[in-house]
């Protein structure tokens, strides 16, 4: 390698009276006699030299000057020279013998301006294709960051940096030192149990803030490269986060609710944002390979929205996050809408990541209709429908006062959760409760229509009290709530709650004779999902149950040992609820 540094110009300059600034001293003992025969253009800046040195090692200029008219041509234009004259001027160094310092910064540069002047062994051994060859391949690849360093040189080359190996062979050395440095991190975490966190994240960190500097072209390669060799799909996730935090930081808050400040921005800036985007969802791990954040999901799907990305990256974003809904919180669920006269948060894209969800629900009960599933699976998959069903009652409360929210989509939005998916439907009431109060211009039908979504039956007490005197409420639905809260007295009274609901169940599910196996199995499924939903009914009410029966200790350890007061008070308790029992009530 040459090591030896030299700052010396060979520029002519702008007077042509004045020598040329070229006298270093081994170049003076042997041209001191001669003067510069040619001159030659890089870039508009030209360059005083000598054909001798120049024709001996590069082909090019050989060419050039032997295709000239005579051999006395003085004058030659190089047009597109790789490094512009900066580089040039390292080469010329290179051919006079002076010496200076290949480097990570210049050898890319170095390599394409010898590929252009065609400085090959052909014409002199240890020519400059050689020397930088040499450097590239057993200097650079040992090192990760001056893998990095010539990556970020190479983005402002022409496409001859791609076609002589120079990228594809720095991302496969990225990627290799990459995989060495998990090896000696997992060595690490067999050796010393106690500091293996934090070396593992003290690697991983250094050369995720290294890859963060690359151009989104060179940093797919790399990703990719790595998924290939095999890094850690953990170490892939935090990277892109990483380079996401660091490249889409001009996309904030205010320009996700405003959108016309990113439309001030220049158009190569949105392409930009939007490529970067695109890049890193198809950069991410597969699905069951690594636990992408939920939180990087979403803020990457609100980004997509921004930039206008393409469908199909929006939608493996939402794809990805319904395949965990349950773990999403109701902030993430609140998507600005970008569209002018639309509601506040987008809806379209939340009911898009439902029905997913719902699908792959569906798919995994279609996987097991083989045979009959166990109980630990089927509980795990209702019990994750039962938190998604929590939640987007929660973010219908949520929406409900927006004023923009249409009737169509907010009903689109209950009507796609299945009646299995709700013990109790409070929450659901509490939000068409209060998108009824923000819209009090509905008419009459499009009320009934809406609380027809409401089932009495799964009202709790307090839900219950509150319905019955809800003024917004239709009328037959008060009367529809009033009824069954007599029915489930007189069942409390009689001692048969939920026995007669249970066996209306049971009766009205048992299969047919006619039906055929599958048609058997899906409704002993249906059956099995309907009572396991009524048990957790049963629990509730339990729970309702025992919180009274506390308050009743409670008051008669507070009276004072007048045992007859409060058995008389109590039977005359029973003595008005006594309307809703069955004849012959009193006698019992």
């Amino acid at each position: 390698m040459v090591s030896f540094s030299d700052n010396t110009s060979l520029s002519c300059p702008n007077n042509p009276s004045q020598a040329p600034k070229f006298a270093n001293t081994f170049t003076t003992r042997i041209f001191s006699d001669v003067a510069g025969d040619i001159t030659i253009t890089v870039d508009g800046e030209s360059f005083l030299l000598h054909k001798f040195p120049l024709v001996s090692r590069s082909g090019k200029i050989r060419k050039m000057v032997a295709d000239g008219k005579d051999y006395n041509v003085s004058k030659l234009e190089l047009v597109n020279f790789p490094g512009g004259p900066h580089t040039f001027e390292l080469a010329m160094k290179f051919c006079y013998g002076m010496n200076f310092e290949i480097t990570a910064t210049n050898a890319a540069l170095l390599r394409c301006a010898a590929e252009y002047l065609e400085m090959s062994e052909d014409y002199r051994e240890e020519n400059l294709i050689a020397r930088t060859e040499v450097y590239l391949n057993d200097v650079v690849v040992q090192s990760l960051e001056k893998c990095v360093e010539v990556l970020c040189t190479c983005e402002n080359l022409p496409p001859i940096v791609e076609e002589l190996g120079i990228i594809n062979t720095c991302v496969e050395a990225i990627a290799m030192n990459a995989c060495k440095e998990q090896l000696v991190s997992g060595l690490s975490t067999l050796d010393c149990n106690g500091e293996s966190t934090e070396l593992k994240t003290g690697c991983m960190e250094w050369w995720i803030e290294d890859l963060s500097v690359l151009r989104i072209d060179y940093y797919h390669k790399v990703i990719t490269s790595m998924a290939r060799i095999g890094v850690r799909p953990d170490s892939i996730v935090e990277s892109l986060m990483h380079y996401a935090q660091i490249s889409l930081k001009s996309i904030g808050k205010c320009q996700i609710w405003n959108p016309a400040r990113l439309n001030s921005n220049s158009g190569t800036t949105e392409n930009e944002q939007k490529t970067i985007v695109e890049a890193l969802v198809n950069l991410l791990p597969t699905l069951k390979s690594s636990n992408v954040p939920l939180s990087f999901l979403f803020g990457m799907l609100r980004m997509a929205i921004m930039v206008e990305a393409t469908v199909a990256c929006r939608l493996e974003l939402e794809r990805r996050i319904a395949f965990r809904l349950e773990m999403a919180s109701l902030d993430d669920l609140l998507i600005p809408s970008l569209r002018a006269g639309d509601s506040l948060f987008d809806i379209d894209t939340v009911h898009r990541i439902l029905v997913n969800f719902l699908q792959q629900i569906e798919d995994e009960e279609n996987e097991d209709s083989g045979g009959y599933e166990s109980d630990g699976l089927a509980s795990l998959g209702h019990g994750s429908l039962l938190k998604v069903g929590r939640l987007i009652d929660s973010y219908l409360a949520e929406i409900a006062p927006d004023p923009y929210l249409s009737l169509q989509k907010f009903i689109a939005m209950i009507e796609t959760l299945p009646d299995y998916a709700r013990v109790i439907d409070d929450g659901l009431y509490r939000a068409i409760d209060i998108y009824l109060k923000a819209h009090p211009m509905l008419s009459d039908h499009e009320c009934k229509k809406l609380c027809k979504f409401i089932d009495c039956q799964k009202l709790s007490q307090e839900a219950t009290n509150h319905a019955a005197q809800n003024e917004r409420l239709p009328v037959q639905m008060a009367i529809k709530v009033l009824y069954f809260e007599q029915l489930r007295l007189k069942n409390a009274l009689c001692g048969s709650s939920g026995d007669g609901f249970l066996s209306q169940k049971i009766s009205s599910g048992v299969p047919s004779a006619a039906m055929s196996p599958r048609d058997n199995y899906a409704s002993l499924r249906r059956e099995n999902r309907e009572l396991k939903l009524e048990i957790s009914r049963m629990r509730v009410r339990l729970s309702e149950l025992e919180k009274e029966q506390v308050v009743m200790k409670r008051g008669m350890m507070e009276k004072s040992g007048n045992g007859k007061t409060f058995f008389t008070s109590l039977s005359k308790g029973i003595g008005r609820i006594g309307i809703f029992s069955v004849p012959g009530g009193g006698k019992r």
